[in-house]
C-alpha cells in the first residue's frame, strides 16, 4: 500500500478549500489520521479561501434572486398596466355610449314637451286631415289621434322617465359615483310601485292644471 503524500495533504489542509472528508477521500486515508498529523506537526488551517468561496457563492445566489425578482416585478407591472388600459378604454366607451343615449332621451323629452305645449293645434290638424272612407272611417287619422291622445303622451312620459332613470344609474356607475338612497315609494292600487295608464293620466292632469 502506497504511503500517503503528506506534503500534498498538508498543502490541501492549510489551503482550507477542501473539507477534511474530501482530503481524506482523495488521498485514501482517514480523517482521524489527518487530524492526528496536523496536531503533531502544528498545521494551521487557513479558512480565508473557503470563506471567500462561500462569499462568492452567496453573491452569485443574491444576483440570481435579484434578477428573477426584477423580471417577476417587471412582468407583473406590464400585466397590471396592460389590463388597466383595457379596462379604462372599455369604461370610456361605456361613458360615451351612456352620454349619447341620455342626450337622445332628453331630445325625445323636448319633442314630447313640444307636443304637449299645443295639443289643440295637433287636434285641429287631425280634423283637417280627416278623410273618411265609404264607411265613414279614417284609419290613418284614428292612429294619429291615438298618438296625440293624453294616455299616449303619458305613456311616452313614463317610458322616457324610466329610460332616463336607468341611464342616470348607469352613468353614475360608470363614473364611480356613490349610489343615492331612493325615497320610499307610496304603494299604489293594483301594482305596488308601477303606475297604471289611468293613474298616470290622472297624475298628468293634475300636473297640467
Amino acid at each position: 500500500m502506497a504511503k500517503p503524500d503528506w506534503e500534498a495533504i498538508e498543502t490541501a489542509y492549510r489551503a482550507g478549500v477542501m473539507s477534511l472528508r474530501e482530503i481524506a477521500s482523495h488521498h485514501g486515508i482517514s480523517e482521524g489520521a489527518i487530524r492526528k498529523r496536523a496536531k503533531r506537526d502544528d498545521w494551521s488551517r487557513d479558512l480565508n479561501a473557503r470563506i471567500q468561496q462561500k462569499a462568492d457563492d452567496l453573491v452569485r445566489k443574491q444576483e440570481v434572486r435579484k434578477t428573477v425578482r426584477t423580471k417577476t416585478e417587471l412582468t407583473e407591472r406590464v400585466l397590471i398596466e396592460a389590463t388597466a388600459e383595457v379596462i379604462a378604454s372599455v369604461r370610456m366607451e361605456h361613458r360615451g355610449d351612456i352620454r349619447r343615449a341620455r342626450e337622445l332621451t332628453n331630445t325625445l323629452f323636448d319633442e314630447l314637451g313640444a307636443q304637449c305645449a299645443d295639443v289643440v293645434a295637433l287636434e285641429q290638424l287631425g280634423d283637417i286631415m280627416f278623410d273618411p272612407d265609404d264607411k265613414g272611417r279614417d284609419r290613418l287619422n284614428e292612429t294619429y289621434q291615438k298618438v296625440i291622445s293624453l294616455p299616449s303622451r303619458v305613456k311616452s312620459l313614463k317610458d322616457l322617465s324610466d329610460s332616463l332613470k336607468t341611464l342616470i344609474g348607469l352613468e353614475r356607475e360608470a363614473w364611480s359615483i356613490g349610489a343615492v338612497s331612493e325615497p320610499e315609494k307610496t304603494p299604489l292600487p293594483g301594482k305596488n310601485t308601477d303606475l297604471t295608464t289611468d293613474q298616470a293620466a290622472e297624475l298628468y292632469k293634475k300636473m297640467m292644471s
